[in-house]
């Protein structure tokens, strides 16, 4: 008589128990941040560089990323420099209303606005930040975090940690924070799900490699930019005012590591050598500038992607895998000879692309390529819909799950608005502008000076067709969109860095 019951029960468990293996676990999520790494520098995007990265084998397990997953073709900064990107991931929210808009004098982000860790946290997440912040000011939000004091260095970094210590390593910063990420994972705490950010150092300024691939590449030549030897005689005022040339401003020394301290290190003997007996002069030294700085880029782009491979390897091995994202993104592009230029701080395509790559397993096809406009205002909002998480009105990103879903929702943006306040260092005009898909328009309002570019038709971006007649109405439909943006991001020429004690700059006309 109680068989039936018996068997009804044991049927009854048999369901829970299916639909509960049934019910999808919450991702865990590992946002890998490099400094300064360009799109034209990896393999999977097909730019300028990226057939010569995979001849030669320096992004394999990023451009890995692209092919299981996908790349945002248009992804954007707002602001290209390192403290405001930075800010902008952190809080959804552009520099003028986080109030970073430098890497001078910044202020700290205010403790009551809302950042994407508080959201993690809230959809019950265990989130670890691990190395570059540079946002001095302001304390990490994660529960757990690690990080450089500064800029970093990259032999035998420090760290300042969330318990209030200050802990020295030793060795290769790239490699140091791989170690500390992977130990974090092996003793992380099984019962939540987790964000871990991997913010590393490299390839920022000074380029300097690991040792193990101090001569590598020595024996190839990395191709030249049409435009490294750019004049800027169809440019603004502002291109040739610069002080971030190739030719005139990378330091022999520090930068191409010829002379000085650097002319007794012997990771560099053989290029003195080389610069001894060749000495080369005029354009010849450009020339050789470039290949000695690109490929010390490309040794420390070559060790983050050692890093990429390295977690992936871990997620696996710890049976994470089919339900971890790993994103890949830089906190901004860079110049990489284009224009003779290093650096970046332009609104012009090398510096304002960012990448963006995203292996969802389930979620995302295999090698999409997204075209959407995106920006480094989207970050927090997608990292926090991943986890299933609650994202505050009033944010000035959106969401990139339903992108990556498939579904682009039908009013999603056609631009991108873009504000670059002014750095001493480097001595690149303070411009805003706006960037669509075939576009680039900016105002150097300190100069009154505009640039307009048709970048379908002059994708170097070299002729500045601004005063052009027969661009007349598109410039004029272009400032009617730079004048929205600024509208729907509530920016305005009364707004300025803290560093600056001026009143408000002259806005567009």
């Amino acid at each position: 008589m109680k068989f039936p019951l018996v068997l009804s029960i044991i049927v009854t468990a048999a369901s829970l128990s299916a639909r509960a293996e049934t019910t999808p676990k919450k991702p865990n999520i590992v946002f890998i941040l490099s400094d300064d790494h360009s799109l034209q520098t990896i393999g999977a995007y097909g730019a300028r560089l990226s057939e010569f990265c995979k001849q030669n084998n320096i992004t394999p397990n990023i451009d890995k990323l692209a092919e299981q997953g996908g790349l945002f073709v248009n992804s954007f900064c707002g602001n290209s420099i390192c403290s405001p990107s930075r800010a902008a991931i952190f809080t959804g929210l552009h520099g003028h209303a986080n109030g970073v808009m430098s890497i001078i004098g910044q202020p700290a982000i205010p403790k009551e606005m809302w950042s994407y860790p508080l959201g993690l946290r809230e959809a019950g997440y265990q989130t670890f930040l691990l190395g570059k912040w540079h946002l001095e000011k302001t304390t990490p939000t994660f529960d757990e975090w690690m990080i450089l004091p500064g800029q970093g260095i990259y032999f035998n970094p420090s760290f300042n940690n969330s318990k209030g210590e200050k802990i020295q390593t030793q060795g290769y910063v790239t490699d140091v924070i791989t170690d500390m990420a992977l130990e974090w994972l092996r003793n992380r705490d099984t019962s939540k799900p987790f964000f871990l950010a991997i913010h590393h150092k490299a390839p920022h300024r000074p380029w300097e490699p690991s040792p193990k691939y101090a001569t590598w590449l020595d024996d190839v030549k990395v191709p030249e930019p049409e435009t490294l030897f750019d004049d800027y005689a169809d440019q603004a005022s502002p291109a040739r005012e610069q002080k971030m040339s190739i030719e005139k401003d990378m330091t022999m020394a520090g930068d191409v590591k010829v002379g000085g301290k650097n002319g007794k290190n012997p990771n560099y003997a053989a290029r003195n050598a080389d610069f001894e007996k060749n000495k080369p002069e005029g354009r010849e030294l450009t020339q050789w500038k470039y290949q000695q700085y690109m490929k010390d880029y490309l040794r420390c782009v070559k060790s983050v992607d050692d890093s990429v491979g390295r977690i992936v390897e871990e997620l696996k091995k710890l049976g994470l895998e089919d339900n971890t994202i790993v994103i890949y993104s830089s906190d901004q592009g860079f110049f990489n000879g284009e224009h003779g230029w290093f650096d970046k701080r332009w609104i012009y395509d090398e510096s304002i692309h960012m990448p963006f790559i995203v292996r969802w397993p389930g979620v995302v096809k295999p090698d999409t390529r997204f075209t959407p406009f995106i920006q480094n205002i989207d970050y927090a909002e997608t990292f926090v819909d991943m986890a299933g998480g609650k994202v505050p009105e009033g944010l000035h990103g959106h969401s990139l799950v339903p992108i990556l879903r498939g579904k682009t929702p039908d009013d999603w943006r056609k631009s991108v608005y873009y504000h670059y306040y002014g750095e001493n260092s480097h001595h690149v005009a303070k411009h805003y502008g706006v960037r669509t898909d075939r576009y680039t328009l900016a105002f150097f309002y300190d100069k009154n000076e505009w640039e307009l570019f048709d970048n379908q038709k002059d994708p170097l971006q070299l002729h500045n067709v601004y005063a052009d007649p027969a661009y007349a109405k598109t410039v004029e439909e272009l400032k009617a969109e730079l004048t929205r943006l600024r509208a729907l991001y509530k920016d305005s020429d009364a707004i300025v860095p803290a560093n600056e004690k001026k009143q408000a700059t002259p806005g567009a006309e």
